[in-house]
């Protein structure tokens, strides 16, 4: 079945123009809902939140322009355009419709290629709303990161290193180690930020590459489970492998490699010592599935719902307060989302949390 191209509440207590524009509008392909007056309408519209609205100015009781105020009033129907349809032909009634919030009006007579048409104009602009919104939500995220968290790891960097510069003779070995520990952990830390950051910059402006081939998540889950070993044996978390000989996938290995360590690193943050971190897969029938699980300390279900979000912080430091800024998952979720794939969390506060994500399988792929 063909995909939806958007949803139209229509507003008339006129059977008869219902039936015309509810025809037109589903043979076009839009989902359609109906209300038969202005309160009805207020209730559709917040309860199913629909692209647009066509609102019929005279109806009795509320008339349209007040269900127009309101709609304009309540915060999530505020944004929803809506367009007038009317018989009305007064200058001061459209005027008066646009004070009210509205963005157009159709005059009745209907004619259904002018509908069309103002509704796929107003359904584009409303598109381009929603990806500017979207591009000053990463651009916010973006300049919070460069000024906080970037901030930070400098300001460590600067600070133990100008301690051991200027007062070198006056600390012991065991302080110069820890500081230069210190130093060494921060410098690791700020290059893994520049990583991430450079990656998202990558994706935002669509100069990443994609370049899928097959993958044996075999091979490169072995490599990176030996890369991260030294900081899972620092907290004494045992971390293991178990993955099975069907594990070809048809993936970007670059962007495969970055979600599989950026999940294990995060695994490693948030388990305590002494901890499990697993990594296995399981097999469907076009996809793989990908499984990190850990005994770590869990989250909260509205931090779980907030985790792939750009514009809600997830920074949160370790249990040894690792410092963090979010960014690893929503690049996870965005390569994913490259694969055409799925990326999900599950947890149990205080127990754990297991990260699941899907990759093509190379047998479900054409070549």
């Amino acid at each position: 079945m063909e995909s939806s191209k958007g949803s139209i509440l229509i507003v008339d207590d006129n059977p008869t123009n219902l039936n015309v524009l509810f025809d037109c509008l589903n043979e076009a392909g839009f989902q359609t809902l109906v209300a038969l007056n202005g309160k009805d309408a207020l209730n559709r519209a917040d309860y199913a939140q629909p692209d647009i609205i066509l609102l019929d100015v005279m109806m009795p009781g509320m008339d349209g322009f007040e269900t127009c105020r309101q709609l304009k009033q309540i915060k999530s129907t505020i944004e929803i355009p809506v367009i007038f349809m009317t018989a009305l032909s007064d200058t001061n009634d459209k005027i008066e419709g646009f004070n009210c919030g509205a963005v157009d009006y159709i005059c009745k007579p209907f004619q259904q290629e002018e509908v069309l048409a103002r509704i796929n104009a107003h359904m584009t602009i409303r598109q381009q709303k929603k990806e500017l919104a979207e591009l000053n939500a990463t651009k916010d995220k973006f300049f919070s990161i460069i000024s906080h968290d970037v901030r930070n790891q400098f300001n460590l960097l600067v600070g133990y290193s100008g301690m051991l510069h200027n007062q070198y003779d006056e600390y012991g070995d065991e302080e110069k180690k820890d500081f230069i520990r210190e130093i060494a952990e921060a410098s690791n830390r700020t290059y893994k930020l520049f990583e991430n950051l450079a990656h998202w910059a990558k994706m935002q402006r669509h100069g990443m590459t994609f370049t899928p081939e097959t993958v044996d998540l075999n091979a490169v889950i072995s490599k990176i489970v030996s890369s991260l070993g030294p900081d899972a044996r620092q907290k004494k978390i045992n971390l293991s492998a178990e993955i099975s000989k069907d594990n070809i996938v048809q993936a970007d290995k670059n962007m495969t490699e970055l979600i599989i360590r950026n999940l294990i690193t995060n695994a490693i943050k948030f388990t305590c010592h002494d901890g499990n971190i697993k990594i296995t897969n399981r097999t469907a029938k076009d996809y793989m599935e990908i499984i990190v699980a850990d005994t770590g300390v869990g989250m909260s279900p509205e931090r779980v719902a907030n985790l792939f979000k750009l514009d809600v912080n997830q920074s949160t430091p370790g249990t040894d307060e690792e410092k963090g800024t979010g960014l690893g998952l929503i690049l996870c979720k965005e390569f994913t989302q490259r694969h055409g794939g799925k990326i999900w969390a599950e947890s149990d506060l205080g127990k754990g949390s297991k990260f699941t994500f899907t990759l093509p399988r190379f047998s479900s792929c054409k070549i």
